[in-house]
């Protein structure tokens, strides 16, 4: 690869496309982000961000927030991309965690974005937004002085956020390089190679940009010169027809879009060519193997599936040929990552049998200020609490991912955070959630609650505890079903298995439900 990096894409085809805009058509060049990328980086350094301070973005999948992470990349700064789903209070946690100086939102999302701002007390004149909405400075006025690179270049980093176990959210912060940045970009190097992406390209990327794999994807793929077709959302027949017009050759989804894809008929599907595609990544969740089967059926030996975290990113990986002679298995250690399976002592398990998956090696980070509840390391391994196994080639197989973990849709949704929000309601004696099957999401919210003496379960009820979650959390961790139990066994120290409360549901044995 010759030309690596997105400074160096830029300088060389400034005229190239690097962005489109899936909705409107509207193309940004290479040149063109460089630009913006260069005049907000020195802008953040003019209104007093040092190295090592942040920079946090509220914001769709819009090219601006590419110009501003990129541009936060340039000038030492941790970049932190905020669930825009996420309520006022949740996203002024994160805002309030990482120490974001300043914000940037767009106007459909202002209102929250001010709520939010106020509550983490980012100052009124640190507040910027794509579009004139009151209360904000446009962007536009943060950019400062020419196009050309800034003085003193240093590289940042990404930091995103993971909600822990106890349902605070966890920042993940990478070390800073502390060298240019057009000399910190070795991982992307590796992982395009890897992804077959440094032959150039078209990357669709239609998963959000505060999630860790379309971002670093998204930005991997500017590194390598790309186009890159950035939309709002996952429509079957939207997704399929942009793979059509702009030939599509690269992309990253989850399971559930795989399972909505392979809803539409044989004609629907027949009616989109897609011979561009020369590789989908999936991961986020655990895919049936009559889906992914399905999928290399129609689409041809190009969907690979990673294994990791967003800690240590890519652990294994598995191309559709390797999974095809050993189904069920998300790949081998990838160079440079150790991989083994161990009890809760650390005692290394044989192949064959189920342990905790421990890594070593891989992306460096720690967590940000307490992360109150995170995981940590066993010595210089790195414990996830996934359940998995090893053959005796070591090929990797999960068998659950966390066992108190709901995966909707590629979404991980921590119970802890919800069962707070509902044991708030006066009505609530005690309450666990679980993930129940379901067919499209692969997991649903399911809330079984114990209800105070002398409030009667039922309909109305439910119905009252689901608006009130829906008041304090973002829409998509909400439960979609509640039912009653007459009460929810606790063991003397307070504590109650999800596990074994899931299995139970499962078997139909947790008591009667409403």
């Amino acid at each position: 690869m010759d030309t690596f990096g997105f400074w160096a894409q830029a300088e060389a085809s400034p005229d190239r496309i690097a962005v489109i805009s899936a909705e409107t058509g509207a193309t940004v060049t290479y040149g063109e982000l460089a630009a913006r990328a260069n005049r907000l980086g020195r802008g953040l350094r003019n209104r007093g961000l040092k190295v090592g301070e942040t920079v946090a973005a509220l914001l769709p999948n819009v090219p601006e927030l590419l110009a501003v992470q990129l541009a936060a990349f340039q000038v030492g700064l941790h970049f932190v991309p905020v669930n825009r789903h996420l309520t006022a209070g949740e996203c002024a946690y994160i805002l309030g965690d990482c120490e974001a100086r300043l914000l940037v939102t767009e106007a459909g999302i202002a209102d929250v974005a001010r709520e939010a701002a106020d509550e983490a007390g980012i100052a009124p004149d640190a507040r910027f937004c794509v579009g004139a909405v009151p209360g904000f400075t446009a962007l536009e006025e943060l950019e400062e002085g020419s196009a050309e690179r800034p003085d003193e270049r240093t590289a940042g980093a990404v930091m995103v956020y993971s909600s822990g176990t106890t349902g605070h959210p966890k920042g993940i912060r990478r070390p800073l390089a502390g060298v240019d940045p057009d000399l910190a970009v070795g991982a992307a190097r590796a992982n395009v190679t890897l992804l077959g992406m440094d032959k150039g390209g078209v990357t669709l990327t239609l998963g959000p940009l505060y999630h860790a794999a379309p971002n670093s994807m998204s930005v991997s793929a500017l590194h390598a010169g790309h186009r890159l077709v950035l939309g709002q959302g996952f429509d079957p027949h939207r997704a399929l027809d942009l793979v059509q017009r702009y030939r599509i050759t690269h992309s990253f989804m989850v399971p559930t879009m795989f399972q909505r894809l392979l809803k539409l008929s044989e004609r629907e599907r027949a009616g989109y060519d897609v011979s561009s595609l020369e590789l989908i990544i999936h991961s986020a969740a655990p895919c049936p193997q009559a889906v992914k089967r399905a999928m290399i059926d129609w689409m041809g030996p190009v969907i690979m599936e990673f294994y990791g975290a967003s800690e240590n990113s890519l652990v294994t990986r598995a191309f559709s040929d390797e999974w095809l002679a050993r189904p069920g298995t998300v790949g081998r250690a990838r160079a440079g990552v150790e991989l083994r399976i161990q009890d809760d002592s650390g005692r290394v398990m044989p192949a064959g049998a189920p342990g905790l998956i421990a890594t070593r090696g891989g992306s460096a980070f720690s967590y940000n200020r307490s992360a109150d509840g995170a995981l940590v390391p066993h010595g210089d391994w790195f414990v996830s609490g996934d359940i998995g196994y090893l053959d005796e080639d070591g090929w990797l197989f999960l068998c659950d991912r966390r066992t108190d973990l709901i995966i909707s849709g590629g979404v991980n949704i921590y119970p802890a955070e919800i069962e707070g929000a509902l044991l708030e309601h006066p009505a609530v004696a005690d309450a666990v959630v679980i993930g129940t099957p379901d067919e499209e999401w692969g997991q649903r919210v399911t809330a079984l609650v114990e209800p105070v003496a002398g409030r009667e379960p039922g309909p109305e009820l439910a119905e009252e505890l689901i608006a009130h979650c829906r008041e304090r959390l973002a829409k998509y961790k909400c439960p979609r079903a509640v039912e009653f139990r007459e009460h929810l066994p606790r063991t003397a120290s307070g504590k109650l298995s999800r596990l074994r409360m899931r299995e139970e549901y499962l078997a139909g044995t947790t008591g009667a439900g409403v």
